[in-house]
């Protein structure tokens, strides 16, 4: 994985940034367990990018980073699934928002809102679905190679919002 430092944004200083290029599922993986050390319980990640990018492998090395129980795999048809931890860590929330057409209010029955004190959140497809849940967030952007091709590069945009993620730095997910 390669990026360069991550500079905070001057239109909008509650907005850090981070450019990641993966080369591999195993490097979308191990940039999962690296993020894992950035988070903690309250925080919401939003995972956007296209069918095949990489959102539920990325979501699989944060859950090894996290340590918590359970295979990490897409909850496209159960919507969520919740991942309790093996040891003091928090659970992880993994949301796919993909078969959610309306915002906030359709996934009020999922309780994220209860669950995002004592919980990481990942929502998948969550973008103009969620950010409403809490002013500090981190949203992860992934690009890929469409069509027939068999390219394995991915281009990450990190971006954290918020006073939570101001004195994070973002560049550590790509040492």
């Amino acid at each position: 994985m390669e990026a360069p430092a991550a500079p905070r944004n001057p239109a909008d200083p509650g907005v850090v940034t981070a450019e990641i290029v993966v080369n591999s599922p195993e490097q979308m993986k191990e940039l999962g367990r690296r993020l894992a050390k950035l988070l903690r319980a309250g925080d919401l990640v939003m995972l956007t990018g296209e069918l095949g990018a990489g959102k539920t492998t990325l979501t699989r090395g944060l859950g090894e980073g996290l340590g918590v129980r359970g295979a990490v795999t897409s909850p496209t048809f159960v919507i969520a699934r919740v991942h309790p931890p093996l040891g003091g860590g928090p659970p992880l929330v993994h949301v796919d928002a993909y078969r959610l057409g309306g915002g906030l209010d359709e996934m009020e029955d999922l309780d994220l809102d209860v669950s995002l004190s004592d919980s990481v959140i990942v929502v998948e497809w969550g973008e103009g679905k969620v950010e409403e849940l809490t002013d500090d967030r981190l949203h992860l952007l992934i690009h890929r190679a469409v069509g027939d091709t068999t390219d394995e590069v991915r281009h990450v945009a990190v971006t954290g919002v918020g006073e939570r993620w101001g004195a994070v730095d973002l560049g550590a997910l790509s040492a």
